[in-house]
């Protein structure tokens, strides 16, 4: 019999980690190549991971809620006689590791298995454990431990004390790590927001007019925000320099233009999809995309690149009332656009042959960009830049 050591494969250019979900089998179960093994989460995107051979779950080495890095050691699996190297992840492609018999001695003295030690990183010569490495493993594991142990307790604790005057509710997977990207965000970026309020009658009349026969010929919801999609785009355009990120001193101009748009869940979670290369589709494809993407995300049947290599943002903020806001911009990307709630306004209506009042649709734009590179002149001019595009709108357009 051989064994097969199952390693968290890489899922995208940007995810180092994920959650175990759950496992689809049990220790001692039978697989065949390619049965899904075990339920993953990776930012904010659900995903399984399939046995690559066929034989038998013999280890799980992570448990439900824990997370594991890329190339960690999730499972192993006893085969039936050999399999190839390419069988093999290359991150797993490394020589037996020899154990000094004090390090032996130190995990059988705490209890541990060989399957544990080989998760330990050595420092030593050809990637050797040395007796620093593993105290300094045992150490953090217990301490994490008694982490873990102290917070039960807390818990608990504040439970007994408030159960009858509050509900202590533990935040999800998903909302923790909205929680570390929102913080992570704020200390990173100097954040500083413009406020330009667009006149958008044209686009609501025009929607009005033509909508239930593009949902009669198309089958296709026709929304505005595919209109907005349009004119950020074309301000990218007009303005390249708001479609860069950071890395330490550098700027990283971007080439290609790819819009995330900021989704609420029906739980109140948040997840972002991303229109990869939004300047090559017309009006009628953005609608199909973007349709696409907000359905797919609500049901949470997004695939891991589906929500990576955003390089500008835009927030719906008007769908639940708001006019306008102060968004947090989406690391590594350096603004984002808020979009408000369209109201109807009492205005003045210049004219060649004058100033009229009348009843328009007005609407805010809240641009919060990283003063560390754009500043106020580009930051408010590009808001400005996407409001122009959206009054210059052709209510004629034919879809």
């Amino acid at each position: 019999m051989a064994e097969y050591n199952l390693t968290l494969p890489a899922m995208g250019e940007s995810i180092a980690e994920a959650t175990i979900i759950r496992w689809l089998k049990k220790e001692g179960d039978f697989v065949k190549k390619e049965d899904l093994l075990v339920e993953i989460a990776t930012d904010k995107v659900n995903s399984e991971i399939s046995s690559p051979v066929n034989g038998i779950l013999k280890k799980k080495l992570f448990s439900p809620n824990e997370v594991a890095k890329v190339g960690n050691l999730i499972a192993i699996l006893e085969t039936e006689g050999k399999f190839s190297l390419e069988d093999i992840p290359i991150i797993e492609k490394r020589k037996k590791r020899f154990y000094s018999p004090l390090v032996r001695t130190i995990a059988k003295r705490e209890g541990m298995s060989f399957y544990e030690l080989k998760t330990i990183e050595g420092t030593g010569e050809k990637e050797r454990v040395t007796k620093k490495d593993i105290l300094k493993y045992i150490r953090i594991k217990k301490n994490n431990i008694l982490i873990s142990k102290y917070n039960r307790y807390n818990s608990i604790q504040s439970i007994n004390k408030n159960q009858k005057n509050e509900e202590i509710i533990e935040m999800d997977r998903m909302r923790r790590i909205t929680a570390e990207h929102m913080i992570r965000s704020k200390n990173i970026s100097a954040h500083v927001t413009s406020f330009v309020e667009a006149d958008v009658t044209n686009i609501v009349k025009w929607r009005e007019k033509i909508k239930e026969t593009f949902q009669k010929n198309t089958g296709e919801k026709l929304t505005l925000m595919s209109v907005f999609v349009e004119c950020v785009v074309k301000a990218i355009k007009d303005l390249p320099m708001i479609n860069i990120s950071v890395n330490g001193t550098s700027i990283i101009k971007k080439k290609n233009i790819h819009i995330g748009l900021a989704t609420a869940l029906s739980n109140g979670n948040l997840i972002v999809p991303v229109i990869k290369n939004a300047d090559s589709y017309n009006l009628i494809g953005l609608i199909k995309i973007i349709n696409d993407l907000i359905k797919r995300a609500k049901s949470n049947q997004l695939k891991p690149e589906e929500i990576q290599g955003g390089t500008y943002t835009i927030s719906n903020i008007g769908s639940f009332g708001n006019l306008f806001g102060t968004p947090i911009i989406h690391q590594p990307q350096v603004a984002i656009l808020a979009i408000g709630l369209i109201q109807k306004k009492l205005s003045i209506i210049e004219t060649p042959k004058g100033d009229l009042i009348g009843i328009r649709h007005k609407i805010y734009l809240s641009h919060s960009y990283d003063h560390r590179v754009i500043d106020g002149v580009l930051g408010g001019c590009f808001a400005k830049k996407v409001a122009l595009y959206l009054e210059k709108f052709n209510c004629y357009t034919k879809i």
